[in-house]
């Protein structure tokens, strides 16, 4: 079962095939979001990908920054992810007769907790180069 289909940019369909979801500044105890903070953040979700799913290609797709009109404070300006931090499979049919299938794992942040398909997708997602990144597999 899928849980959204995605066209790429490509023109190929993928599917959704798992979704992990977190706040993305969510427990944050102390100080504010600023680059360095939020270059930890990004790190730290491509790690979670990469153990989550060792045998699998993970692609991070770069989020978008807002800075908005705050007093900077002792590590710089404000600096604002997207408020969701997402760790999603994605799958697809064979290029390869030989093959069962393709999958590639990618990390990515979003504005709302909403599974991601079709045209409402991101454009970051539907913009990814699934034939460079995705690997293929056997069953």
């Amino acid at each position: 079962m899928s849980l959204g289909h995605i066209v790429v940019s490509s023109g190929r369909s993928i599917r959704l095939t798992e979704l992990r979801m977190s706040s993305t500044h969510g427990g944050m105890l102390e100080g504010y979001p600023c680059k360095r903070i939020n270059d930890l953040k990004v790190s730290w979700l491509q790690r979670q990908a990469e153990r989550a799913f060792p045998s699998t290609p993970v692609h991070l797709v770069a989020p978008s920054r807002e800075y908005p009109e705050e007093t900077a404070g002792a590590f710089g300006p404000v600096e604002v992810l997207p408020s969701v931090a997402c760790i999603g499979v994605f799958g697809s049919t064979a290029l390869d007769p030989a093959m069962d299938g393709w999958t590639l794992v990618v990390a990515w942040f979003q504005s709302a907790p909403e599974v991601p398909a079709g045209e409402d997708a991101d454009l970051a997602l539907r913009s990814i180069r699934w034939e460079e990144l995705a690997q293929d597999y056997e069953l």
